[in-house]
């Protein structure tokens, strides 16, 4: 299992485990939380991203086997980090260390998406 893989494991167990129990089913994702002036594209493209990641998931039936149900979930979730990511590179902006770290979860990202997948083929998912 991967350093980084484990490490998000434990980050879920530590603070993602009470999250996990509040109910988000009535958050209200379409405010941008801009007062004055128009979006960005990336602005836009970071909410498209969480939108699709929500529908997704509220869309996901569950299996009752946690581990396969962290994996299913997860996906979407790692795939919108890798769109807002993607969006921020596309963005133009171009700060050193937002550019370095989109980068890395890019990588990172993708790579532990192709390792729940196998995962979850492994466990006849």
């Amino acid at each position: 299992m991967s350093r980084i893989f484990r490490a998000a494991l434990l980050g879920f167990a530590l603070v993602g485990a009470p999250a996990a129990a509040q109910d988000h089913s009535q958050m209200d994702h379409s405010n941008t939380g801009q007062a004055t002036g128009e979006m960005s594209a990336a602005s836009q493209a970071y909410m498209d991203a969480m939108a699709k990641m929500d529908a997704d998931m509220k869309a996901m039936a569950m299996t009752g086997k946690p581990g396969v149900d962290f994996a299913l979930m997860m996906i979407p979730h790692h795939q919108s980090a890798i769109d807002m990511a993607k969006a921020y590179l596309a963005s133009g902006e171009n700060d050193p260390e937002l550019t370095a770290l989109s980068r890395e979860v890019v990588t990172a990202q993708e790579k532990e998406i192709a390792f729940m997948k196998a995962w979850l083929g492994k466990h006849g998912q």
